[in-house]
């Protein structure tokens, strides 16, 4: 419903803007404009989503191979001492953890699409075992404070996009997403775990966020003391590895365990063509939506006064350009993705506003979509205090970004 009144709010402050500058100037070439807009962002849309079938068919293919071979089991059981303290609410060694950790997988892959239908499954699991039916359970709350939060290891998807979009280096994001995404997630477990009186003193719980902080901490020396060049291709260069590894771990995993990795990446690669076919309806609204509005002279409007604003105070005003694309990422990640794919093709996918679209898409994920989807699919009405403290996670991420696009690209 929200995404409904925001593509219509696009249409209606674009024609608003349009009147007046027809009625004032007399320009009447700004019709033309949205008109021209309308096509070329409906081209742009089909192009790119065919562009994404190739890459989401791979990779869901690989997911297939890996949950077949084991690797999402085996994965499962060692974060069972983790998830045991995250969720005390939920029975040791129930199935829901497996499912969980599988919604995770995918997440940190950057498989949105993969990741909803398993996160959709443990809402019901989690459902059956709450005593309030129309009431958010603790397990419930946890388990979206991590999806909304986004936490992404490999973002596929948004480097797709940059290497679509002329990229010099379209994994040179990668680092600066990962540490923006553990920011946010951070930020929403230990709020939650706070909340519910979790002791994340627990050496269970300890020692894993005390990795990921001398991970992060290791990452900011880095940066503090490498020419952003040489952070740059290290950053390309861990990205590559990583995937590579991801690729080949899963397929020996297969072969290990003696499935069919052949037709085990058929039936993922079949799932991943779905799905790239499924968006285009979707990506093309969005994008000629932000088309007409940006032809307008609306965008324009907007991010120059938020510039003049940030200008009176003193601070750099570049990264506002990417604004849209921050204030969109909470309501809708079709949207949020076309503002991240307007920004790169409008000011380039290597200046500092693209790299920051890119970013900020990265580093949560769409907030109040996933927590209507989730908890509308169970009929949980009453969500208690997941909105608020997920939007304070995306906060901290968007402010994450900022910072990281400044101290790695600025």
């Amino acid at each position: 419903m929200a995404l409904n009144y925001i593509w219509i709010g696009f249409f209606l402050v674009a024609f608003a803007v349009a009147a007046v500058r027809a009625v004032v100037t007399g320009d009447l070439q700004v019709f033309t404009e949205i008109v021209n807009a309308t096509f070329t962002a409906a081209r742009t849309g089909f192009e790119i989503s065919i562009g994404l079938t190739g890459i989401l068919a791979l990779w869901l293919g690989i997911m297939r191979i890996g949950e077949r071979g084991g690797v999402i089991a085996a994965f499962a059981r060692v974060a069972a001492p983790l998830f045991g303290k995250l969720f005390p609410e939920v029975p040791k060694n129930h199935p829901v953890v497996g499912s969980m950790f599988m919604n995770f997988s995918a997440n940190l892959l950057g498989l949105d699409n993969a990741a909803t239908p398993i996160g959709l499954g443990v809402m019901k699991e989690l459902q059956a075992m709450n005593p309030h039916k129309d009431t958010a359970s603790n397990p419930m709350i946890m388990f979206m404070a991590i999806n909304a939060s986004g936490l992404t290891l490999i973002p596929i998807t948004i480097l797709m996009y940059r290497a679509q979009l002329g990229a010099a280096n379209p994994a040179d994001v990668f680092i600066p997403i990962l540490l923006a995404t553990l920011t946010s997630t951070l930020v929403a477990i230990t709020l939650v775990a706070l909340r519910q009186r979790i002791n994340l003193w627990d050496r269970h719980i300890l020692i894993p966020l005390a990795v990921v902080l001398a991970f992060v901490a290791g990452m900011i020396v880095l940066f503090r003391t490498v020419d952003r060049e040489v952070l740059s291709t290290y950053a390309t260069a861990i990205s590559n590895v990583l995937l590579v590894c991801v690729i080949a771990g899963f397929i020996i995993a297969g072969v290990r365990k003696r499935i069919n990795v052949y037709d085990a990446f058929i039936d993922g690669a079949k799932e991943g063509f779905k799905t790239a076919i499924k968006i285009i309806p979707y990506l093309i609204a969005i994008l000629v939506g932000i088309g007409v509005f940006r032809a307008s002279g609306a965008m324009d409007y907007l991010i120059d006064g938020v510039k003049a604003l940030v200008s009176t105070l003193g601070m750099d005003s570049e990264w506002v350009g990417a604004l849209p694309t921050m204030l969109m990422k909470p309501l809708s990640g079709s949207g949020a993705r076309g503002m991240m794919i307007d920004a790169m093709t409008h000011y380039g996918p290597d200046s500092l506003v693209g790299r920051l679209s890119c970013i900020v898409q990265g580093s949560t994920d769409t907030t109040f979509y996933v927590i209507a989807l989730y908890f509308g699919s169970i009929a949980v009405k009453k969500i208690r205090y997941i909105l608020s403290y997920s939007l304070l996670a995306d906060l901290a991420g968007l402010i994450a970004s900022v910072f990281l696009v400044y101290a790695f690209f600025g």
